[in-house]
């Protein structure tokens, strides 16, 4: 049997960071994605965001590429918030996302983030914390980046 544990924080917005995802909307969204990964396998640890971004804490099966669970995630709920004409225009998640590992001790401090995003946003915008988040990591951003 194999044994593995990746963990991986990825990211996505919406298409052009248009601000579809209002509270209500948002939490039906993150449920739907919920109970899809749960259907398709994929390991959900934490899910949140904000009005034009989301947020995922996975932990990688042994087939899964990050590639992969980012395109069932996002592909599958795109399909199912226009099929519910959960916006008045058609919903399109961006292409991009960001995507790091996370370490074992790293865990509940993500979590934790993930969780906390409408307080987090209160105080910066999604801009600043991408702008933060490849400082951090290394990331070089081109103007349409997330």
């Amino acid at each position: 049997m194999s044994y593995i544990r990746i963990w991986v924080h990825l990211v996505f917005s919406t298409k052009n960071r248009h601000p579809y995802l209002t509270k209500n909307i948002r939490y039906k969204i993150q449920k739907h994605i919920m109970e899809n990964c749960r259907e398709k396998s994929i390991f959900l640890q934490a899910i949140n965001g904000y009005t034009e971004h989301m947020h995922c804490l996975v932990s990688l099966g042994r087939e899964q590429t990050i590639a992969k669970v980012a395109q069932l995630i996002k592909g599958e709920s795109s399909f199912w918030i226009n099929k519910n004409m959960l916006t008045e225009t058609p919903f399109m998640w961006q292409d991009d996302y960001f995507a790091v590992s996370v370490s074992e001790s790293g865990l509940q401090a993500v979590t934790n983030y993930i969780k906390n995003q409408e307080l987090h946003h209160a105080r910066k915008s999604f801009e600043f914390e991408v702008k933060e988040f490849a400082d951090k990591y290394g990331f070089s951003l081109e103007k349409d980046d997330l």
